[in-house]
């Protein structure tokens, strides 16, 4: 027998990724590499391996030597590709996120990394000239008093990192995209690679917009999942090619495998859409977080209002607040108002505080049409949203198939067999008159209408989005999110429905609803140019007077102080897992039963571990048992336990094979 057999020599071997989402196999696997494939076989290149019988893809992650010559190793099929498009720090954030959400590397190395497109890279590389870095005339910068020493500081190669709290008006003060630009600008003149992240499609084409004309055309790249499978892959082989060092894009670009990167940074990081929707559902600003402790870079938080989570960074000083003081902010800010807030107003118009548009609306309409356009922000789209009893509140149901009953303009008809409903009456109390309670986007538009006839209305809401409108005056009718941008801003706005936005149910109902308003402010023109905001709502709501004193960190402030006395996220760690109630019981059991045995260590649980619930969830079509949601909550020292312990508890299910999937999520975006 060949003595070849029991040789004990080193030998090659690749830690491979393989991409699977079992949580028991969350972890590299060794591969014997070939001596054909030695040469292409290098770290960060996608592979094709043998797993448990099947072909699987993957990714190499280090090259080593086997020490031991006895272990059987398998072989690696092949190298898909020679293109090494994994870092080796991007797999090393890709390990962080997974851990910080108590997720697989796999998943998150499916948001990270495009799936590749082989014409793509086999194709010659497009010519990328170098960013014109010719000197500022002058920045949104200018206006802070902090923030000439922050670029001073990024153009010396340092690593700064702030919250930039933009000035909620259409002016040079609040360009955030310019702020954005101009960072990067001192950024890209130190030598380094520079990560600017937004959150909407229309946010990214402003950013390029301003870094175009900053930079020059192709003298960077956009990472967006519009751009299509070869124009993204084009655009992230630039990148991690170094061909380019500045990177624009939405959530998934947080990832890109930037070159000497010296700065992240995030617009408006309380935007919903900064929070993948797929598992681990990381959000953006985590991510970018952690990515600028592993590469000890700089990071700029930029929006109109602060969440709690940047409160909470700015209190424990990893963030540096670049800020205005209240009373400055309130001069370069539109002046905002609420209807009927004095004696004054309530005795001009006795039912300011009880009708939807009271009289104060249609003066700032009318006088902000002589200016310009004006906007209108309508918490709901539709025409008349919801129907009610006129008498005792009742919800007007199909009388067929006993669906929810919406009115259009045209008729009033079922929202499931869309059959038109016709001589109704009240099931409770025989009334036969319905009221609609919430007014839409569409029917607001319509009154508006006949109110300034002659006047041109525009509404935005849906997937009827404008983006943009000229100067000439216009209503314009829109949806939180859906307001197009004015060339040189509105010359009014009108917040209506403001209470609609307060009650709903959710831990962040406050937050959301202040946000959504102030971004509807930085669309109109400043104080100096005589822009002004009036909201129709509650006068003693907190996050409506917050918005009339211009005071987003002091709302912030008070709003993280109620939930650190709540014991709710962010001051407390928590986590969801949604799943079937028996296999709840049994995640429920190994967390916190210490004397059962279980296969977590009581040294590896969190120790003051609360669990709420589960809580029975409407059962899906597809479930053939009873689904609940589980919340659980700890002190923010103990959240490395918690989110071991989750990603333990999860492991173990998966290797019993235990029946029940499961949803985790860390740090839910949404709490009910």
């Amino acid at each position: 027998m060949s003595a070849a057999l029991f040789s004990t020599a080193p030998r090659p071997i690749a830690r491979v990724a393989v991409d699977m989402s079992l949580p028991h196999l969350d972890r590299p696997f060794d591969y014997l590499v070939p001596e054909k494939l030695a040469e292409v076989a290098q770290p960060g290149v996608r592979v094709r391996v043998r797993f448990a019988g099947q072909l699987r893809d993957g990714f190499i992650l280090e090259l080593g030597e086997e020490t031991d010559g006895l272990r059987s190793l398998a072989p690696l099929e092949r190298v898909l590709s020679p293109e090494p498009v994994l870092k080796p720090e991007v797999a090393r954030l890709l390990r962080a996120v997974a851990d910080h959400y108590a997720g697989t590397f796999s998943d998150v190395m499916r948001l990270a990394v495009p799936p590749r497109h082989a014409a793509t890279e086999k194709a010659e590389p497009p010519e990328l000239p170098a960013p014109a870095l010719d000197p500022l005339p002058g920045s949104p910068f200018d206006h802070y008093p902090t923030g000439p020493e922050f670029l001073a500081a990024l153009g010396r190669g340092q690593s700064p990192r702030a919250s930039w709290q933009v000035v909620p008006s259409h002016s040079d003060a609040g360009d955030w995209a310019r702020g954005l630009a101009a960072a990067a600008h001192a950024t890209l003149s130190s030598g380094r690679g520079a990560l600017l992240i937004v959150p909407h499609a229309r946010d990214l084409v402003r950013l390029r917009e301003t870094c175009a004309e900053m930079f020059g055309e192709a003298s960077f790249v956009t990472l967006s999942a519009d751009d299509g499978p070869a124009a993204r892959y084009r655009a992230y082989l630039a990148v991690s090619r170094g061909h380019v060092k500045l990177v624009l894009g939405t959530r998934a670009a947080a990832y890109a495998p930037v070159h000497d990167l010296g700065l992240v940074a995030l617009w408006d990081d309380g935007d919903d859409l900064h929070s993948e929707p797929r598992a681990p559902y990381p959000h953006a600003r985590e991510v970018l977080a952690l990515r600028a402790q592993q590469a000890k870079c700089a990071t700029l938080f930029a929006a109109y209002h602060r969440t709690c989570e940047i409160e909470l960074l700015l209190e424990r000083r990893w963030l540096h607040p670049l800020a205005l003081d209240a009373r400055v902010q309130r001069r370069l800010a539109p002046a905002v108002r609420l209807a009927g807030d004095s004696d004054w107003a309530l005795e001009r118009d006795p039912l300011a505080q009880a009708v939807r548009m009271p009289r104060q609306v249609f003066e700032v309409i009318r006088v902000g049409l002589a200016a310009g356009p004006v906007l209108v922000q309508v918490p709901r789209a539709g025409y008349l949203v919801v129907l009610v009893c006129a008498e005792c509140r009742e919800p007007v149901r199909c009388p067929h198939c006993h669906g929810p009953v919406r009115a259009g303009s045209a008729r009033v008809s079922c929202d499931w067999c869309t059959r038109p409903v016709t001589g109704w009456r009240c099931p409770v109390c025989d009334h036969t008159r319905w009221r609609a309670p919430v007014i839409g986007a569409e029917r607001t538009a319509e009154e508006l209408g006949q109110a300034f006839p002659g006047t041109k209305v525009i509404q935005s809401q849906g997937d009827r989005v404008v983006d943009r409108i000229d100067d000439a005056p216009a209503l314009v009718v829109a949806t939180p999110g859906a307001e197009p941008e004015a060339d040189t801003g509105y010359a009014a706005a009108v917040l209506l429905d403001a209470e609609i936005l307060l009650t709903r149910a959710d831990l962040r109902a406050s937050e959301e609803a202040h946000r959504r308003w102030i971004n509807a402010v930085g669309l109109v023109r400043g104080g100096a140019e005589g822009g002004t905001v009036i909201a129709v709502g509650p006068t003693d709501a907190v996050a409506l007077q917050a918005l009339v004193r211009g005071d987003p960190g002091g709302f912030a402030s008070r709003e993280l102080a109620d939930r650190a006395a709540a014991q709710v996220a962010p001051a407390q760690k928590m986590a969801t897992i949604e799943g079937p109630l028996p296999a709840l019981a049994e995640i429920t059991d190994e967390l916190t039963n210490h004397d059962s045995g279980g296969l977590l260590p009581e040294t590896e649980r969190p120790r003051d571990l609360e669990v709420f619930g589960p809580v029975e969830l409407p059962r899906p079509a597809s479930a053939d048992e009873p689904v609940g949601r589980l919340t659980l909550r700890t002190p923010l020292d103990q959240a490395g336990l918690l989110t071991t312990a989750l990603s333990d508890a999860v492991s173990v299910r998966s290797a019993k094979k235990l029946p029940g999937a499961l949803r985790v999520r860390v740090d839910p975006v949404a709490v009910s």
